[in-house]
């Protein structure tokens, strides 16, 4: 047997079979997704008004050609960062996940901010999306005021989360699939449409035309910056393999395929749809200029099938963002409840959020979200728009901090391991990229924040202000303001960072076979990631 695997495991607690006790892990926490369904949720999950209404305003600011390189990008960072937090997520399927893992590997006090800022994002996202859902049925029915459909979309959301993870599971699962068989055929249609084969659409054969005139490139370099925002926005909820971690019912199966089909996810459903939507769309269409939240009349999607003329069509995709702006609502409550049920285990929330009912819900988390879901009605009031673009603000950067935390804290995880006399052999999940893969995904995202802040400083067709720059670029000053504070408030003699030969490697550890290791980790590269 090997004394260094031997040490780690008898150095865990085991609380039950297949799981381990300790600060991080909630032994109160049921595992109830099943493998396969956590591999289609998370294919799906998080498409939503980001790609199908989003999309549309940055193919105004930045063109077809911005788009695409701005989303392949980011799609790229992500494909390293979720490859990273796999690895982790697998070896500690712990409570509270990427959060924990800052916390641990980096420092107690950057996790804390980045912690509440995810949650707090999250929060926010809530009932911007209730609003946003109850926006798309203007599409069919504008004479229902829409705080009719804010009570409906908020009470069908509670409903779910009666039902616990299983619950959000089952729900995601069909949603995720209406999802996806809507942008496969999207993607059949838009081939259809540039080919010419429409009937009902007299350009005819369109090909390139759309990358020449207007072009495929449009405000320049700020054009291209102003991109990362939107990308980040859609790709938002993609990290959500490592919250379901401590839930799912095998991870060790589970999460390596659902971190691998995140390159398919990227590449299939992201960037092929926007492809298509920049070939048959013109990028200055104006009625793109609305194209914000769930306005579903500027969504390029449906802007490019009524450009072709298809009775019915466009009603069918319009029902398929209401559904997905419903979906993102869902993965908003299961984010931001488990996010909060993590910080108070660790002392950095209130004590009653901890609390977590036999079924594995953690009941004042769901509470405290499903009350900031009330804030939908705001819209009701005359400054309901100006309140929504604030506390957007705070989360619109929130999940590139969280991204480059997770690179760095793999960096970190990968030294520590490495210095406290493990090998890459013990671990039961290698990120495909290996180490290198978190170097370039921490780098790009710091030079994505870099974009926006650039952009942010010096807007489009507009001069710098103040109020423009921290409606983009406000959750920097505020996970900022929660790093040194917690920082101050938990002063002592703890180091800026946690040193490498001091992180703790066995608290949370998953319990494996020694007896029989997993021999058959794949080879590292793309070609294995299906």
């Amino acid at each position: 047997m090997d004394g260094t695997k031997e040490k780690v495991v008898h150095e865990v607690t085991s609380d039950s079979a297949g799981s381990s006790s300790g600060p991080d892990h909630d032994p109160e926490a049921q595992q109830g997704q099943s493998n396969g369904k956590l591999a289609r949720d998370l294919k799906g999950g998080s498409i939503g008004a980001g790609l199908f209404v989003g999309s549309g305003g940055a193919l105004l600011r930045g063109g077809p050609g911005s788009v695409m390189l701005g989303f392949i990008i980011v799609g790229a960072m992500l494909l390293f960062t979720v490859q990273a937090l796999g690895e982790m997520a697998v070896l500690y399927p712990v409570n509270g996940a990427f959060f924990t893992y800052a916390c641990r590997f980096i420092d107690e006090s950057w996790g804390f901010a980045m912690g509440w800022d995810y949650a707090i994002g999250w929060l926010t996202i809530l009932p911007f999306e209730i609003t946003a859902a109850g926006i798309t049925i203007d599409f069919w029915r504008d004479d229902i005021n829409i705080a009719v459909w804010v009570a409906v979309f908020l009470f069908l959301l509670t409903a779910v989360q009666v039902f616990g993870v299983r619950g959000y599971g089952e729900v995601e699962f069909f949603l995720s699939i209406i999802k996806i068989i809507a942008v496969c055929g999207f993607i059949i249609f838009g081939i259809i449409v540039n080919c010419g084969g429409v009937p009902s659409d007299t350009r005819g054969y369109i090909g390139a035309r759309y990358w020449h005139d207007p072009g495929a490139f449009r405000n320049g370099f700020k054009g291209f910056c102003s991109v990362f925002v939107t990308a980040a926005f859609s790709f938002g909820g993609t990290e959500l393999v490592g919250l379901a971690a401590a839930e799912a019912a095998n991870p060790t199966k589970s999460l390596p395929t659902a971190t691998k089909q995140v390159f398919w996810r990227i590449t299939f459903f992201y960037v092929v749809s926007l492809f298509i939507v920049g070939l048959i769309l013109r990028s200055d269409d104006k009625s793109l200029l609305g194209a914000s939240g769930a306005n579903t009349k500027a969504s390029p999607f449906v802007l490019a099938i009524q450009n072709a003329n298809v009775k019915g069509l466009p009603s069918v995709f319009n029902a398929v963002i209401t559904i997905s702006v419903l979906s993102v609502a869902n993965s908003c409550t299961f984010a931001s409840t488990r996010t909060m049920q993590a910080l108070a285990n660790r002392g950095m929330a209130p004590k009653f959020l901890e609390k977590v009912d036999k079924k594995g819900r953690p009941l004042w988390c769901i509470v405290v979200q499903l009350l900031f879901g009330l804030l939908a009605f705001i819209n009701e009031a005359s400054v309901g728009s100006e309140v929504f673009t604030w506390l957007l603000s705070i989360s619109g950067l929130s999940f590139i901090f969280v991204w480059l935390s997770i690179c760095l804290a793999h960096i970190r995880f990968r030294s520590g391991w490495s210095a406290q006399g493990h090998t890459l052999d013990e671990l039961p999940y290698k990120a495909q990229f290996g180490v290198i893969g978190s170097y370039i995904g921490f780098t790009l995202n710091a030079l994505t924040l870099i974009a926006t802040f650039y952009v942010s400083l010096f807007p489009i067709s507009s001069p710098p202000s103040a109020e423009t720059f921290f409606q983009t670029y406000l959750a920097g000053p505020v996970i900022i303001a929660m790093y040194v504070g917690w920082k101050v408030y938990s002063w002592g003699n703890k180091p800026f960072f946690v040193r490498i030969q001091d992180m703790d490697l066995t608290t949370g550890l998953r319990e494996m076979d020694i007896k029989a290791p997993d021999r058959t980790q794949p080879k590292k590269g793309i070609a294995n990631l299906a």
